[in-house]
């Protein structure tokens, strides 16, 4: 490639990064790009840690006969096969030996130093350079301290001394645009998984001004697990958190799996919405969250009983009321979240299904607005909820609800 070339391409992932682009985007132009610039590239991989709780980064691969490049994201790497596959993968020697490239040409005698070698040994590859691209302390964010690329050619003579010093000077732009687009996504999964869906994605649109709330009306789910306390208080200590979890992990899937979004999180209980710009259908999805709710706790229960683990139940409180929904804190720590007098409302009737011993207790306001079907409740009387000004009538599901 020329330096004329190289420029052009720079300023390719330049301009892409600064769009927004995405990291297979940025990755498919690149190599095509520098394809059609005379790098005789046959295949192209990168990857990037990331900061997620479910998985510790992904992988984006390009090949030049399948153009359209795939991600792939992968599990922790510190035990079992992935690990294996880590500690004997170039990057691994380099971070270890302080390299930053890594060349090998593919045949019999090399492709016994790391199995990628010999994967591509066995794909007629011929060349292949590996590239480390270290981040200083400060720019570290969780696992991502790195950028992370492998490059392959099928041509005979392999990469020539150009080629490599043209990668070299063209891969730490890519890894730039890679890093800036993976950061977005930390940024939208840390305030989407600590703060909820809806609540996340309003606060990275700029609604962040303290004080600032929006009125609206919403159905409210309140839920906390059955003698919690007790089991706390007997349980092992160790046992309490995956507990948590497992049940949190039913309440919250049934929850989004239906359109609502999951608040709070508040030592056992869960606070979610479910905006009700239509009331009925708002009233529907939150009944269908609680029956799949309600069913992913009896599985558990049946696999955690089976395995000798405290299990438990749920309680929940359905409602539908006016609430705000917006900042509200100190100017050095904001929540977004709900208030108003149908919040407490909501805690008070779940906090009733100990009293009457009912699994799920319905306010009149969502049973009357429950027309999207037949209603499939049954009356448990009118009860004074503490600090709720008048008496409620309250439902209960009927055994077919």
């Amino acid at each position: 490639m020329t330096d004329a070339e190289i420029a052009a391409l720079c300023g390719f992932i330049a301009g892409a990064g600064l769009a927004g682009a995405s990291e297979t985007t940025l990755l498919q132009g690149f190599c095509e790009r520098a394809v059609a610039g005379g790098l005789p590239l046959a295949r192209g991989v990168a990857f990037i840690d990331t900061l997620h709780p479910s998985y510790e980064g992904r992988t984006f691969r390009w090949e030049r006969e399948n153009p359209d490049v795939t991600f792939t994201d992968y599990g922790r790497s510190t035990e079992g096969e992935l690990a294996e596959r880590w500690r004997t993968s170039p990057w691994f020697r380099m971070l270890n030996d302080g390299a930053s490239i890594l060349r090998r040409p593919v045949n019999p005698e090399t492709a016994v130093e790391f199995p990628v070698l010999r994967e591509l040994l066995d794909a007629s590859l011929t060349d292949y350079v590996a590239l480390l691209h270290r981040f200083d302390a400060g720019a570290v964010i969780g696992e991502m301290d790195s950028f992370y690329s492998g490059w392959m050619t099928d041509r005979p003579e392999g990469f020539s001394d150009a080629d490599v010093e043209a990668l070299t000077r063209l891969v730490p732009h890519l890894g730039l645009a890679i890093k800036a687009a993976a950061l977005a996504r930390i940024a939208e999964t840390l305030v989407e998984t600590y703060l909820g869906r809806d609540a996340g994605r309003r606060v990275l649109s700029g609604r962040i001004e303290r004080g600032v709330a929006e009125r609206i009306k919403t159905v409210l789910w309140f839920s906390d697990l059955r003698g919690y306390t007790r089991i706390s208080d007997t349980a092992e200590p160790e046992q309490i958190i995956p507990l948590l979890n497992d049940y949190a992990e039913a309440v919250v899937t049934a929850v989004h799996a239906n359109a609502g979004d999951v608040l709070k999180l508040i030592g056992d209980g869960v606070l979610a919405i479910f905006p009700a710009q239509d009331r009925a259908r708002a009233t529907a999805a939150a009944l269908m969250a609680a029956r799949q709710a309600r069913a992913a706790v009896a599985e558990l229960n049946a696999r955690r009983g089976a395995e000798g683990l405290p299990t438990t139940d749920l309680y929940l409180g359905l409602h539908l009321g006016f609430v705000f929904y917006g900042n509200i804190g100190s100017k050095e720590r904001l929540d977004f979240t709900v208030v108003g007098p149908a919040v407490n409302e909501v805690s008070r009737i779940a906090a009733m299904c100990r009293s009457v011993d009912q699994p799920v207790l319905i306010s009149s306001a969502f049973e009357q607005s429950c027309t999207a079907e037949p209603r499939p409740f049954v009356s448990v009387g009118r009860y004074a909820l503490r600090g709720v000004g008048k008496p409620q009538e309250l439902f209960t599901l009927d055994r077919d609800g």
